[in-house]
């Protein structure tokens, strides 16, 4: 089993760093991007500038295989998606060469010859990878291991509150976008409403605000599931991330000025056909109704895609639908306040050995993900994995303060929601942070 590959799923920041590890620790490694190039989900947020700033944005391993081949790290700044892509990410593929496989989506992945339900020899048995070309050809690629990096970007959450899509949404479908938006001006003039209490809403709702100064007529609604408003903007001066604080920021003063109607407790219940066919209602459980919308941004996060791993043995939380070993240092219900440590090979071990979720789909629901985080457990599984359990136990990560307080566990709360000491989050998911 020793002469086979370590298969990685998703070619993104943390698929790529960690072909960089694996190969610099010597270990034959494929890395599997369903996309037409490395780091596709990235360019579709390439709009959208980070949180993080460049020397956060860079793996140590990336950093030196890069260096190999003349290429400087930027030093200082932070970049827009597209540019991340573009300065980092894109090289990196580049310099890992044929270790990258592109346009190649992994539909399936098993013990080869045992579906779930087999003991026998289930342990020494070798992965196999399902897999489907562009061209809708079908192959298989037995590894020795494999790390699923593959994110949580395809599967973005609806703007139903439940958890499911509203009554009416799956048919408004044209009407409500699931990304932060990068050109809006084709809304001058209209009702556009963004749901989600997120870094995401926060982005949708200074771009369709700005369109608001110029387009008086144009009007911005923002309904929040919670009851209150002080976790949506953010740590201010405590915040470890200076470029979140100024968002958080700049969403109060849109607010305090008028450019964005706040409501809170809004549960979306329904987005119901305005009579005249020109727009949408938005209606609440409690039965309050928002009418005349003529577009609707649903950014409420994002979850896992388990479907391909559905003849593995895996272990997630039941909520989070997170690796099971890191759920209760992640889960929002708990720590609203408090401090998140590292995770690495030990915290993402499940009952299939060799197979690993890594990346913002070991954190599933949970929505504090800094590219640091994933950085360090690919670090970490690679070690493992090359049989250096000395390093895959070191904890080689600092993370930055969000100085903000208030989950999921202040769901129903109608007020301001804080902490004396700034909380120490994973951050938001990389499409917005980094």
């Amino acid at each position: 089993m020793s002469d086979l590959p370590v298969v990685v799923v998703g070619a993104g920041p943390q698929g790529l760093a960690a072909a960089a590890h694996l190969v610099e620790r010597g270990q034959d490694v494929v890395v599997l991007e369903r996309g037409e190039s490395a780091a596709a989900a990235v360019s579709e947020w390439g709009h959208v500038r980070l949180f993080s700033g460049w020397p956060e944005l860079v793996d140590a391993a990336a950093q030196r295989l890069l260096e190999g081949t003349g290429w400087i790290a930027p030093a200082e700044g932070y970049p827009t998606g597209r540019e991340w892509v573009d300065l980092y990410l894109a090289p990196l593929a580049t310099a890992l060469g044929d270790h990258v496989r592109t346009s190649t989506t992994v539909t399936g992945i098993a013990r080869a010859g045992r579906d779930r339900v087999v003991d026998s020899g289930r342990r020494d048995a070798v992965f196999t990878v399902h897999t489907v070309g562009a061209d809708g050809r079908e192959g298989r690629i037995a590894a020795r291991a494999v790390l699923d990096a593959s994110g949580t970007w395809a599967t973005p959450g609806p703007a139903g509150a439940d958890g499911l899509s509203a009554l009416g949404e799956r048919a408004a479908g044209d009407r409500i976008s699931y990304r932060i938006p990068d050109d809006v001006s084709a809304l001058a003039g209209t009702h556009v409403l963004v749901v989600g209490a997120g870094n995401s809403a926060a982005h949708a709702v200074l771009r369709l605000t700005e369109l608001a100064r110029t387009e008086p007529e144009t009007r911005v609604t923002w309904v929040l599931r919670r009851g209150g408003v002080g976790s949506v903007f953010g740590g201010g001066d405590g915040d470890g991330l200076p470029q979140r604080a100024a968002l958080g920021v700049r969403a109060r003063r849109a607010m305090e000025k008028g450019l964005v109607d706040v409501v809170t407790a809004f549960r979306v219940a329904e987005l119901r056909a305005d009579a005249d066919a020109d727009g949408v209602t938005a209606v609440a459980g409690d039965g309050r109704e928002i009418p005349g919308i003529a577009h609707v941004f649903a950014l409420t996060g994002f979850r896992p895609d388990t479907s391909f791993l559905s003849e593995l043995r895996i272990d997630l939380d039941p909520a989070l639908e997170a690796v099971a070993g890191i759920a209760a240092e992640i889960d929002p219900n708990i720590h609203s306040c408090g401090s998140v440590g590292a995770t690495g090979a030990r915290e993402l071990v499940q009952p299939e050995p060799g197979f690993f979720i890594v990346g913002a789909k070991s954190y599933g629901r949970a929505p504090t993900f800094l590219a640091l985080t994933g950085y360090e457990q690919v670090r970490s599984v690679a070690a493992h994995l090359a049989g250096d359990h000395e390093a895959a136990a070191l904890n080689e990560l600092a993370l930055p303060s969000t100085g903000v307080c208030g989950g999921s566990g202040d769901f129903d709360a109608a007020g301001e929601s804080c902490c004396a000491a700034p909380v120490l989050q994973i951050g938001a998911r990389p499409v917005v942070v980094g």
